[in-house]
């Protein structure tokens, strides 16, 4: 890890001192967004020493750019930080992106760290397997650390080709004992990888559209960003995280007709146990106008994982998502999603809601809900059952 920072470093000081002084002297600019969260749980704890009030914390992230005028070249910082008052782990800092890209006709060059999101469905992501989880902000994956990485992007008339060169594997961050939303012990510094340690992992993807359709295929070949979970023979009463050497090739489609968006991820893996195959696929359908000037989409996925006991667990082995989209299309940008994953084989349910709404051009409230019901114990919620959140957030925009 050390020197694929060192590497990183070296290539990002060689591209801005190849930059004139004049142009990149043009186009910088500052945003980004400093926040306050209020996350209150609805039960008391299920594991002796966690939290039972409610969880406040501050959330900053700024977005430094700096592009020349000719637009070749981009120079990006943005760096993320949490200082969360109940729980000294979920207190963390990360750098999001902090990047040179060059662009010139059909080629772009991107050097240092990145987050790169692929997915087209709803409820999972499966194809995005680039970045790391950050299981500190939430168990949905929607947050990534960043990935340090070289990624060589080739645009033609028939699609798009991107190679990604990815140093420093990126273990995942869990919550201290008195966190919520973390596993029923805690985990040892001790990740093992039984297959041994690579710092270097390579993908390639392929992407283009055809007519309505729009498809993505993608190869990845290295150290998996999930987990299982092992006892720890370092840390008596610990947990070890334990990743694998995978390789993984997928597919993600989106077809557009009128109101319609269907949608498909797909994936085969080995590494992780036997080789298996996961999927989730279903549409969105949009009522335009359906509430005044809003519009409200329906949404509906379902999942399957075939993985074995020995891959790291998952809890959309056969369910079902159900929700609904609300667009307001007010001066507010008021939005709403609901919805919910149901279990298919023992009824367990994970529900979530998020909306969020401009109190004026610079301040913003954001809620969300993420409910746990009826839960089986032998479902992966389970670990979960009784950490139900609300959590209200009010950010400043600059």
């Amino acid at each position: 890890m050390r020197a694929a920072k060192f590497l990183i470093a070296f290539l990002l000081g060689a591209a801005f001192a190849a930059v004139p002084g004049q142009a990149l002297a043009q186009g910088f600019d500052v945003s980004g967004f400093l926040a306050g969260e209020q996350r209150p749980f609805l039960e008391s704890g299920a594991h002796a020493g966690q939290l039972s009030m409610g969880q406040f914390s501050l959330v900053m992230a700024p977005e430094m750019r700096l592009r020349t005028d000719n637009r070749r070249h981009t120079f990006k910082f943005t760096p993320f930080l949490r200082l969360d008052a109940r729980d000294s782990n979920r207190t963390h800092f990360d750098v999001r992106e902090a990047y040179w890209r060059f662009v010139r006709r059909d080629l772009e060059i991107l050097v240092g760290v990145n987050t790169v999101f692929w997915g087209v469905t709803e409820s999972r992501h499966l194809v995005d397997v680039i970045n790391q989880v950050d299981f500190l902000e939430d168990i949905d994956g929607e947050d990534k650390l960043g990935q340090p990485m070289i990624n060589v992007g080739w645009q033609r008339s028939w699609g798009r080709i991107d190679a990604f060169v990815l140093f420093g594997f990126r273990e995942m961050r869990f919550p201290g004992q008195s966190g919520r939303l973390r596993l029923p012990l805690p985990i040892a510094d001790d990740a093992l990888y039984p297959d041994g340690r690579s710092d270097v992992d390579l993908a390639l993807r392929y992407s283009h559209y055809l007519g309505k359709f729009d498809i993505g295929v993608h190869v990845f070949r290295g150290t998996g960003r999930e987990a299982a979970f092992v006892p720890s023979s370092a840390e008596r009463g610990h947990l070890s995280a334990l990743y694998r050497t995978i390789t993984q090739a997928g597919v993600d489609i989106q077809y557009t007709r009128e109101a319609w968006l269907w949608k498909l991820e797909a994936i085969v893996r080995e590494g992780e146990g036997r080789t298996f195959a996961a999927m989730v696929g279903g549409f969105e359908y949009t009522l335009y106008q359906a509430l005044g000037e809003g519009d409200i989409g329906l949404l509906a996925e379902y999942l399957y994982d075939g993985r074995d006991a020995t891959a790291p667990p998952t809890s959309f082995d056969n369910d079902l998502f159900v929700g609904t989209r609300l667009a307001f299309n007010d001066v507010f940008d008021t939005q709403l999603l609901a919805g919910g994953v149901v279990d298919l084989n023992d009824g367990s349910l994970a529900t979530r809601i998020e909306g969020a709404r401009r109190l004026t051009n610079t301040l913003k409230v954001e809620l969300e809900g993420r409910f746990f019901v009826n839960v089986a114990e032998s479902n992966v919620l389970s670990l979960f059952a009784r950490d139900s959140f609300l959590n209200l957030r009010l950010a400043y925009s600059f």
